[in-house]
């Protein structure tokens, strides 16, 4: 059977490329979560329509007569982005196939849209991601490296050591008795972007990334701009919470996210604490306190959800303390272009 790859423009879509659009990534989310609730329709649309100063996109799509059967989502950065000298090599790409198409080559005819358009943008590395054991398949036989093992993991939030929680709380300021918590809930005032900004880039720098080829991570207020623009679509909040240090200087921060179309869950997002302030316990301080918000801010929590790669030995500890659990693994795979090029060749393309 002859397939055809068409690209999907959010902001030129019709109202049934739209609703195609939809089916496909209700089905897709029953096939990897199925128990997890679902953006609604009008959010997503509003989000994909949005500007993006800081990166370029596409999206294609594979049918079968009415039915969306395949999908690609594919990025880079843009010379305005923060970070971008060392980010301008790297592409971005992944595809999924409905399960009941899978084995019949579909797949494989993302290979050379994608190779496309690395060679439109000048890119020279892909990278490309897989959690279901086709995908890890697919990404080998293609001649991707593993790069990077990480992990959804989630805490269930009735299983809560509350006592631990309170004792973690306690201790804090026992350990650092001269730094102090400040939190902002809901949004971080605009006037501290810049410095807490200043604070996060390079403690996220800090992050574990294993053999991955990877650029700067760059947070700015521009960044935080249009972070919360996302937030307002999905009627989120946003919550930090900092340590800073005598001479004023921010150590540690957290960040958790709940959005309205998800109400049982809050997402953990960074934590991290600054190289020369390690060993104080700040990170404990910091994710037991906001733990004890969530638990007063919130009614019928069920999950916090979190990403970490395998190797972040420190941030597990905690999380393993608290009750954190592997809910889906997964896999960051890389392959250069030169190599991506010859097995689109071999493979007659």
């Amino acid at each position: 059977m002859t397939w055809t790859i068409t690209e999907f423009k959010p902001k030129e879509a019709t109202r049934e490329e739209w609703d195609k659009f939809h089916v496909y990534r209700k089905i897709r989310s029953k096939e990897m979560r199925p128990d997890d609730p679902i953006q609604p329709d009008d959010e997503v649309e509003t989000q994909l329509k949005m500007d993006n100063p800081f990166g370029e996109s596409w999206q294609f799509a594979i049918y079968d007569g009415d039915q969306k059967i395949s999908s690609l989502g594919a990025g880079v950065s843009k010379p305005e982005a923060p970070g971008y000298e060392s980010n301008k090599h790297l592409f971005n790409a992944g595809a999924s196939v409905l399960t009941e198409y899978r084995r019949r080559g579909i797949g494989k005819l993302w290979l050379p849209k994608v190779l496309e358009l690395m060679e439109k943008t000048n890119t020279t590395v892909l990278t490309s991601g897989a959690e279901q054991e086709e995908g890890h398949e697919f990404l080998k036989w293609v001649g991707f490296e593993g790069k990077s093992v990480g992990a959804e993991n989630r805490l269930n939030f009735k299983e809560i050591d509350w006592d631990m929680v309170s004792q973690w709380v306690a201790e804090g300021p026992k350990a650092s008795p001269d730094t102090k918590l400040v939190f902002w809930e809901n949004r971080i005032p605009e006037a501290e972007w810049d410095e807490y900004c200043k604070a996060i880039t390079p403690v996220l720098n800090t992050m574990p990334f294993d053999d991955l080829d990877h650029g700067e991570i760059v947070m700015t207020p521009e960044i935080m701009t249009e972070m919360y623009k996302h937030f307002d679509v999905m009627k989120g909040d946003h919550h930090t919470l900092i340590t800073r240090e005598p001479d004023g200087s921010i150590s540690g921060m957290t960040d958790v996210a709940w959005i309205s179309s998800a109400p049982t869950f809050v997402y953990q997002q960074f934590t991290g604490v600054r190289p020369d302030a390690r060993g104080r316990g700040l990170g404990k301080w910091l994710k037991a306190y906001m733990l004890d918000f969530i638990k007063s801010r919130y009614e019928g929590i069920e999950w916090i959800s979190t990403g970490n790669a395998n190797s972040n030995d420190p941030m597990l500890a905690i999380n393993k303390k608290l009750g954190f659990k592997e809910f889906k693994g997964a896999t960051i795979y890389q392959i250069d272009r030169e190599k991506l090029a010859a097995r689109v060749g071999e493979l007659g393309f």
